[in-house]
Order: structure tokens, then sequence, then C-alpha cells
């Protein structure tokens, strides 16, 4: 498949219809492609992260999903979307945000996990975005460390709460009882 050119960017609705196995993101008219399938360790990290979350919100109305399209603007019509980016992780408590397709809106948590390919996509270009649109937490997952820097949302503004590293607990206070301990994400034995 050829990407449209940056001047040419396609709506939400025209990307679905690709029949192509490529997937970028569209970041305020850039196009950025999707990097190759994530290595084992990310993937390990993806699913420790998730089920210490579907744990925390099973009886709650939070969703966890993993790499999903997310319309940050909130449009729930795909054919009016022209910017989405696809998270590794997502937390939505609004459930009219879940579409069939992508979420529309921003999630109340997004977790990124860095490669040498979308660190600085996900450091710099995303974080301004997610703090822009909304996001009360956004965590930076850095597998090569094996640390999660932590940032909440106040007043309009990302306040780095911390970096943990493997051993520590992150005790989040955007979600009430939140718990995550990093010896269960970071795990060595592969």
């Amino acid at each position: 498949m050829v990407l449209p050119q940056e001047n040419n960017v396609i709506t939400y609705a025209e990307y679905l219809e690709l029949d192509d196995d490529m997937q970028y993101e569209v970041i305020e008219g850039r196009i950025y492609n999707m990097a190759p399938s994530p290595n084992v360790k990310h993937q390990s990290i993806a699913s420790e992260l998730i089920t210490e979350f579907n744990i925390h919100f099973r009886n709650q109305s939070c969703r966890v999903v993993s790499e999903i399209d997310v319309s940050l603007s909130g449009e729930k019509d795909p054919s009016k979307v022209n910017e989405w980016v696809k998270p590794d992780i997502v937390v939505v408590c609004d459930k009219d945000k879940i579409m069939k397709n992508h979420i529309a809106g921003a999630p109340d948590l997004i977790v990124e996990i860095l490669s040498k390919s979308t660190a600085k996509t996900d450091k710099m270009i995303k974080f301004h975005r997610y703090q822009r649109a909304g996001v009360k937490e956004y965590w930076i997952v850095d597998p090569v460390y094996e640390t999660i820097d932590v940032y909440l949302l106040e007043n309009e503004y990302y306040k780095h709460t911390g970096t943990f590293a493997n051993g520590d607990v992150i005790n989040t206070s955007a979600f009430d009882g939140l718990s995550v301990k990093l010896e269960h994400v970071f795990r060595d034995d592969f």
C-alpha cells in the first residue's frame, strides 16, 4: 500500500476500508508508520499491565483495551475522523466513547511501551497531543531500563509524578485503589 501524502490524508473511514496489513497513525496531519510487531518483552509487559488493570477494573465501568485506534478529538463518525493514534493500552471509563472500531475521545489512561522506532514520538509528539486532548494519566514504559514514568494531568498540563522501577509499586491517584506491583510487570523469566 502506498501511504497518502501529508497534504492528502485519508479519513479514518477510508483507512478502515484499506485491504492491507499496514497500520499507521495520523497526528496533526502527519502520518506515522506503525513499527513492526513488538518483541517478546514488549508483548509480555503489555500483557502483564493489561492483567493488572483488568483485575482492578473488573467490577467497574472502566474498560481496558489494547492496540485500538483512538480519535482524541472525540469524533464518533469515522468519515469525519482525520487524526487517530493507536496506543499500546488504554483505559476508558466512559462507555459512550467506545465505538465499534475506535475510541472517540480522550481515554482516562494511556500506556505507551517504548521501542527504538517509537521513543521520540511517544515521549514528545504523543505526550503533548495526549496532554492537549485531556488524557488524565499517561504512562511511558521503558522496557530496556524497566521503568515507568507516570504523568498526571493537572490544570491542563502533565505533572511528572514519578519514575518507577522494577520492584516499586505504582499507586495512582487518578484511579482509587489502583496499585501495580512492577515485579509482576517486569518479569525476569525469559
